[in-house]
């Protein structure tokens, strides 16, 4: 037995490693089973193993299948911490911790994880380092690469197809994009071949007109407005010149030709097709990304055909849009009415009397609150003179034939007259008539009596709209007024007084006497029941300009007594400031209320000349230069008022009792302007601008003692404009020699009094400097103040909108 035990503890010492063979190449032979079954002692120690414990140290897991076993290993192994992980883990010394030997000989050392490790890891995987491998274990260990290497070799096909399919989908974007450009050429190649097409024949190529209009409708807006604009090109040339009208029935059933065949199936497509194409337009007009293309193509067609079929639907589009907010749609939507009323010839003046009225419903929809653009579109308007001259010889032909009538029938009751003479006179009218019928059917020249209807309607709108914004002016309730500013927004009233001035002979004598009220109530600037200045001294001079206008132009109809006129510009000249005020109106009222007259009274005539004289000191050069020329005028007109430029004791050589000079008195009549002298000359002689001072002098020159009346040669208006276009582009006259001169013959001054000879420019500079950015802050502040005056105003008027 020691011998035995020897033996054994030797082959303990030094076993032999079995090779490994996998299970399935093991076979069991009768011998080995004869052996077992006679050793039985020696292999009793097998059937006392534990093989619950034994499969739970492989396994970890008790009464766990094959299948599952494998599983369990792969699970294992993918938990299998690396080499450099499991270094982290050692927390232990080795030096306080034994090793362990195993049979292969090499040493294990015990390990512990850390806290942050163990929580993670299960608790089989935390002695895994204190054992070697079994036998079984490598095995399975075998057994699961094998299966692990099966499964990457079908996982490589996947794992390879995951790169191809996001390239497959990004090659399907890239195509999708490519392929939405390439339709959007395709389109836009379409459009051009279409409409070449029809540009070149269109009676042959009339059907592709429809698809051409599809484009019209595509989800890409770029296409779209291509389609509306190629559409637009193609009926603007093809649209003939003359209105289609379609066929009835009976003409639809009378045998014809192929050539008036083709020409039907053309009206009749292009009409269709035009009506779907204002039916497309006209809503688009209110789609912010294309409003600006649809009113272009609205106005360039009205403008093009204004005869065409469908004009009743383009003219209202139009006309509204003069009350858009946008600056571009109203003027291009202004310039295509003002075209329209000049081209009278395309239409015969049909489409004239459509927009004025259309314009006339907008002005009173909005209350009067409109942009200038809107009414100053009236001013492109031709009227016939002679057709109002025509209408009188018309009444007084109406009279003739009634008187010849009359006497007819008294020859008719006589029984001398011949029935020969009779029957030749009926059929020398009878032939009359009908070759008169057949030259106005022939020709292509409008009825008189047309044209007198179309022109009495087109004043009666206009002239209605004139007076709708004045009555509107006038009655101004004092909630509508803003007391923070010199006036009210009243955008409307000064294109109507030019209105009223261009137009005032077509006036019907029945209103001018309501005219002339609501002129004089405008040019106080007061409105009725309200004592408080609405208008601006710019519009209130217009007003008297008006009505001068509105005088000359009915002067054998009318009496009435200016005075009134004169006495508002006699106090509009002191309210006048150049920088706020229009210059323009301002000479413009000069010449026609004071130069244009031949004669004046005595004492208006003086008291203008005082006023304007004193007032030109304070204007600027262009309105002093106009003020001038003024004065000078009525100098050479009304000789007494020349002894102004005297200086007797008294005031001038006036015989008779003279009033006392009253500068500040609002009648020009009782402002005693003749006992007063002329001295402003004498400094205007000395102004700054030297045609200002050539002015002065020669009117200071001007012959007391000479009879002779001069006729002007110069307007207040010309003098204004041509020194508004020097702007200040003259040199000062500045003798520097002769001040030096001066300068070295004065006494020579002792101490602090003597001047230094040398002048400080840089301070000379600053102060100019400062003096004129504090004017510049002076002038942008009265501009802003201005604007907000407006802004306040217009939300007033806004609130009392949205309360009525």
């Amino acid at each position: 037995m020691g011998k035995k035990q020897k033996q054994n503890q030797k082959v303990i010492r030094a076993p032999e490693l079995p090779p490994e063979v996998p299970d399935e190449d093991i076979e069991i032979s009768d011998e080995d089973v004869k052996f077992v079954a006679k050793n039985r002692a020696y292999a009793g120690f097998v059937s006392t193993l534990d093989t619950q414990s034994i499969t739970k140290h492989v396994t970890r897991i008790a009464n766990a299948k094959e299948d599952d076993l494998e599983e369990l290993y792969e699970r294992r192994s993918r938990k299998k911490p690396r080499e450099d992980e499991e270094e982290k883990g050692i927390v232990v010394d080795r030096v306080d911790a034994l090793p362990v030997k195993t049979l292969d000989g090499k040493l294990v050392y015990r390990t512990v994880k850390n806290d942050e490790s163990s929580d993670k890891e299960d608790e089989s995987d935390g002695d895994k380092g204190a054992f070697k491998l079994t036998k079984a274990e490598r095995r399975a260990k075998l057994k699961k690469k094998k299966k692990e290497e099966k499964k990457q070799a079908k996982e490589v096909v996947p794992t390879e197809e995951v790169p191809q399919n996001s390239q497959v989908q990004v090659l399907a974007e890239v195509k999708a994009d490519l392929s939405a450009e390439e339709v959007a050429e395709n389109k836009k190649v379409r459009i051009a071949e279409l409409g070449t097409e029809l540009l070149a024949d269109p009676e042959s190529n009339i059907k592709s007109l429809k698809e051409l209009l599809s484009f019209c409708k595509d989800a890409d807006k770029d296409i779209a407005k291509m389609g509306l604009k190629s559409s637009l090109v193609v009926f603007r040339d093809i649209i003939p010149g003359y209105r289609i009208r379609l066929p009835t029935e009976k003409e639809l059933e009378m045998k014809i030709s192929k050539a008036v065949k083709k020409t039907r199936f053309f009206e009749a497509t292009l009409l269709s097709s035009y009506k779907a194409y204002l039916q497309m337009v006209i809503p688009l007009q209110h789609r912010p990304e294309f409003s600006r293309v649809a009113i272009h193509c609205l106005c360039t067609l009205l403008e093009a055909h204004p005869h065409f079929n469908f004009r009743e639907n383009l003219i209202p589009a139009v006309v509204k849009n003069l009350a858009s907010d946008d600056d571009v749609v109203r003027k291009l939507c202004s310039t295509t009415i003002q075209s329209l009323f000049k081209d009278e010839g395309k239409h015969g003046g049909e489409a004239t009397v459509e927009a004025v009225q259309l314009i006339a419903e907008l002005v009173k929809i909005h209350d009067c609150h409109l942009h200038p653009d809107s009414i100053e579109v009236f001013l492109a308007l031709s009227f016939d003179e002679d057709l109002a001259r025509s209408e009188k010889m018309d009444d007084n032909k109406g009279k003739y034939k009634k008187n010849k009538k009359r006497k007819n029938a008294d020859e008719q009751n006589q029984p001398a007259i011949n029935d020969k003479k009779r029957l030749k006179q009926e059929l020398l009218s009878k032939t009359r008539e009908e070759v008169n019928a057949d030259f106005k059917a022939t020709s292509f020249a409008q009825d008189e009596t047309e044209r007198k209807r179309i022109q009495a309607q087109t004043l009666s709108a206009m002239f209605n709209t004139y007076f709708r914004i004045l009555k509107h002016t006038v009655q101004l309730d004092r909630s509508q007024v803003n007391a923070s500013s010199t006036g009210v927004s009243l955008p409307l009233l000064s294109s109507c007084l030019k209105g009223v001035g261009l137009f005032a002979h077509f006036i019907d004598l029945d209103f001018m006497s309501d005219l002339m009220k609501h002129l004089k109530i405008l040019a106080s600037g007061k409105s009725i029941g309200n004592s408080e200045n609405l208008l601006t001294v710019s519009e209130r001079i217009e007003c008297c300009i008006v009505a001068f206008k509105v005088m000359r132009k009915n002067l054998d109809a009318l009496n009435v007594d200016l005075q009134d006129f004169f006495i508002q510009l006699y106090n509009l000249i002191l309210e006048y400031r150049p920088g706020r005020d229009e210059g323009e109106i301002f000479a413009e009222a000069l010449k026609i209320m004071l130069c244009d007259d031949r004669q004046h009274d005595m004492q208006r005539a003086a008291a203008f000349i005082k006023r304007l004289a004193s007032s030109s000191l304070c204007f600027g050069s262009a309105e002093s230069m106009a003020a001038l020329v003024t004065v000078k005028n009525l100098l050479q007109k009304n000789m007494k008022c020349r002894y102004m430029l005297e200086n007797d004791v008294g005031g001038g050589s006036v015989s008779g009792s003279v009033a006392k000079y009253q500068p500040y008195s609002s009648d020009p009549h009782l402002s005693g302007a003749l006992a007063s002298v002329l001295w402003e000359l004498n400094l205007l002689s000395k102004h700054y601008h030297p045609a200002i001072q050539t002015m002065a002098s020669n009117i200071s020159k001007i012959n007391t003692a000479s009879n002779q009346v001069y006729m002007p040669t110069v307007s207040p208006q010309q003098a204004y404009s041509e020194l508004l276009l020097e702007r200040e582009q003259f040199n000062l006259s500045c003798n520097t020699k002769k001040l030096s001169h001066k300068r070295k013959r004065e006494p020579t001054l002792s101490g602090d009094d003597k001047p230094s000879s040398n002048v400080d420019e840089d301070g000379l500079r600053k102060k100019f400097a400062d003096h004129f950015t504090v004017v510049h802050d002076i002038v942008e502040n009265e501009k802003l103040r201005k604007e907000l005056s407006l802004t306040t105003a217009s939300l007033q008027l806004y609130q009392v909108y949205k309360k009525r």
